[in-house]
C-alpha cells in the first residue's frame, strides 16, 4: 500500500510540473551510456571513412601541435625553482598540445584506440578491421612524422633559450629512465585515461575544457607513457645527440606504443562496449 501511494505522489508531482520544468529535468539528467556509446561509435565511423590523405594531414598537424606539450611543461619548469612542488605546476604545461589536438579535431593516435575500435565491436568484419588498421597505420605515422619536425626545430635552433632548452632535455631523460617493462605498464595506464578522457567528452558540454587538462594533467604528472606527446620529449634528445635513435625505438616507443593499444583498446573500449552490449544504461 505504502509503494502504491509513494508511487502515486511522485506521479501527481511530475503532472504539477510544466513542459520546460520537464525538459529542463531531462537535459540535467546523467546522460545514458548507450548514447556515449552511439556518439563515439558515430564519430569512429566517421574517421574510418575519411580518405587516408585527410587522416595523413590531420596526423601530421597533431604531431606538430602536440609539440607543444613539452614547450609548454618546458618553459614553466625553466621558470621554477627546483624543488619538491615543481611537478605540480610545471606538468600544467603538458595539457597544452592535448589542448590544441582536441579541440581542434585533429587525429591522435591514442584517441583513435577507442573511437575507431567501438564501430569494429559492433560490426566485426574483415572489410572494418583493415579499415580500422589503415586508420591507425597512417594517423601513428603522420603523428610521429609532426612530432619529430617539431622536436628536432626545438633542439637545433634557438627559438627556444638555452634554459628552455635545458629543462626540454630533462624532460626527455625522465621519460627513458625506466626498463622496457615498466614503460609498457605506464602505456597501458597512459592510453587508458586518454581513451577514458575520450568516453568522458561526448557528455562532458561546458565541461570539455575541464576533462582535457584535468585527464591529461594526471597523464602528465604521474609520468605515464604517451606514443605521441612522449615522443616529443624522447626524440628531443635523439635531435640534439643525447640518444640514439634505436635507444629512442627499443626503451621508450616500442612499449609505449603496445602499452597505449592494450590499454585504450581491452580496457577502455572493450569493457565499455561490454556494459552497453550487457544492457547496463
Amino acid at each position: 500500500m505504502g509503494v502504491r501511494s509513494s508511487g502515486a505522489q511522485r506521479e501527481n508531482i511530475v503532472a504539477d510540473l510544466s513542459e520546460s520544468e520537464q525538459d529542463e529535468i531531462e537535459r540535467r539528467s546523467a546522460v545514458r551510456v548507450v548514447v556515449v556509446h552511439e556518439a563515439i561509435r558515430k564519430e569512429g565511423e566517421g574517421e574510418l571513412c575519411r580518405p587516408s590523405s585527410a587522416l595523413a594531414w590531420s596526423g601530421f598537424a597533431a604531431g606538430l601541435s602536440m609539440g607543444f606539450s613539452l614547450v609548454g611543461e618546458g618553459l614553466i619548469r625553466a621558470h621554477l625553482p627546483e624543488a619538491a612542488w615543481t611537478p605540480l605546476l610545471a606538468k600544467l604545461g603538458y595539457t597544452f598540445g592535448f589542448l590544441i589536438v582536441v579541440l581542434g579535431r585533429q587525429q591522435l593516435f591514442t584517441e583513435n584506440t577507442l573511437t575507431a575500435i567501438v564501430p569494429l565491436l559492433m560490426r566485426r568484419t574483415w572489410v572494418c578491421l583493415k579499415n580500422v588498421l589503415r586508420l591507425w597505420t597512417v594517423v601513428l605515422i603522420t603523428n610521429l612524422a609532426g612530432v619529430f619536425l617539431f622536436a628536432w626545430v626545438a633542439g637545433n635552433t634557438e627559438v627556444f633559450s638555452e634554459e628552455s632548452r635545458e629543462a626540454f632535455a630533462q624532460i626527455g631523460q625522465a621519460a627513458m629512465q625506466h626498463g622496457f617493462g615498466t614503460v609498457l605498464l605506464k602505456g597501458i595506464f597512459g592510453g587508458w585515461l586518454i581513451a577514458l578522457m575520450v568516453w568522458l567528452l561526448p557528455a562532458a558540454e561546458v565541461a570539455r575544457v575541464g576533462i582535457i587538462i584535468i585527464m591529461t594533467y594526471l597523464v602528465g604528472l604521474g609520468e605515464l607513457s604517451h606514443i605521441v606527446a612522449g615522443s616529443v620529449e624522447t626524440f628531443y634528445l635523439v635531435g640534439v645527440g643525447q640518444a640514439s635513435f634505436g635507444a629512442f625505438l627499443g626503451s621508450y616507443a616500442i612499449p609505449t606504443l603496445l602499452g597505449n593499444i592494450i590499454g585504450g583498446v581491452s580496457i577502455a573500449a572493450a569493457l565499455n562496449h561490454a556494459q552497453v552490449v550487457a544492457g547496463e544504461t
